[in-house]
């Protein structure tokens, strides 16, 4: 006599109904894999929002140890088996200086208000190389990371700031030979320099603000990554590194500080050489639009971050 086979249903091998909607199974398979110890994290499609940028913000603290981590490796990548280690962080400003004093002050001058050359253009190469750095390292970070982008779930956002923190880091080593010339050529040191504590922190921002942008573009079309040192190099001449801002026409300087980087480089130069403590206006309008900038840049990067394992 043939008997029917017993059947044990696991109420938690239970597949939902197909009328439940796509979005409560994949709820349903997080709560039981985080039951059993395995927790999962569900991309969903693509939103632009504001309330993905305070969602986004919140993930990130979440990994502020991934950030540092990397943070570090970069720093130690970038110098690791060579002779003069972490001193290439203010050998390449130096090298521009001196190459820039020899075509300023033997082929043709600039007027520097009585500053001698090396120290006015070492002051803005300071803050700009910092600023193109960081943007010509993160840009290509994505693309030279598949691995990490298919294989398991951080924010994406990581990769990039990790070489902005590796910039702002090499920024502060070559700070210190910025002193030494200062004490060399007898600008005095003071309290004020304390002012350029949130100048470098708003052009932080930008550069953060212009790094998620191309970034985010370098993953689908790897022609910015080709464009961008062009673009740096025509940007550098459009800000006043090797000439001074009161060398531009008056009548097209208002046109010309819409540029946020140019009022910050020229704002640092000042508060450094002479000790000028920045406008406050300004400060407020730089200020003002890289948080704009940032918070549109950031809403479309993390719009992006969905799809950008499938691209890559």
């Amino acid at each position: 006599m043939s008997t029917q086979p017993e059947v044990i249903v696991d109420s938690s091998l239970t597949v939902p109904p197909v009328e439940v909607g796509a979005e409560q199974r994949w709820d349903t398979a997080a709560e039981r894999s985080q039951a059993g110890g395995r927790p999962i994290k569900v991309i969903r499609p693509p939103s632009f929002s504001i309330n993905a940028i305070f969602t986004g913000l919140r993930t990130l603290a979440q990994y502020s140890d991934l950030l540092y981590t990397l943070s570090l490796f970069r720093l130690n990548v970038r110098y690791k088996q060579s002779a003069l280690g972490w001193a290439w962080a203010a050998v390449q400003p130096l090298a521009l200086m001196v190459t820039y004093t020899i075509v300023f002050t033997r082929v043709t001058t600039v007027a520097t208000g009585g500053i001698p050359y090396p120290v006015f253009v070492f002051s803005a190469l300071l803050p700009w190389i910092f600023f193109s750095g960081a943007i010509a390292n993160s840009v290509n970070g994505l693309v030279l990371h598949p691995n990490l982008l298919t294989k398991m779930y951080f924010p994406r956002e990581i990769i990039p700031l990790s070489y902005l923190f590796a910039a702002l880091a090499d920024f502060g080593i070559a700070s210190i030979m910025l002193v030494v010339m200062l004490k060399y050529y007898n600008v005095p040191l003071g309290w004020h320099l304390l002012y350029a504590i949130p100048i470098i922190l708003i052009l932080a921002g930008f550069a953060a603000a212009i790094a998620l942008l191309f970034s985010a573009v370098q993953v689908r079309f790897r022609d910015v990554g080709l464009a961008l040192p062009f673009l740096l190099q025509v940007w550098m001449f459009t800000v006043p590194v090797v000439y001074s801002l009161q060398s531009v026409p008056v009548r097209f300087r208002s046109w010309y500080l819409l540029d946020p980087v140019a009022g910050l480089i020229e704002s640092f130069r000042q508060l450094v050489i002479h000790g000028s403590p920045p406008d406050v206006w300004m400060l407020a309008f730089c200020g003002a639009a890289t948080v704009a900038v940032l918070a549109l840049t950031y809403a479309l990067f993390k719009s992006s971050e969905a799809t950008m394992a499938d691209v890559i």
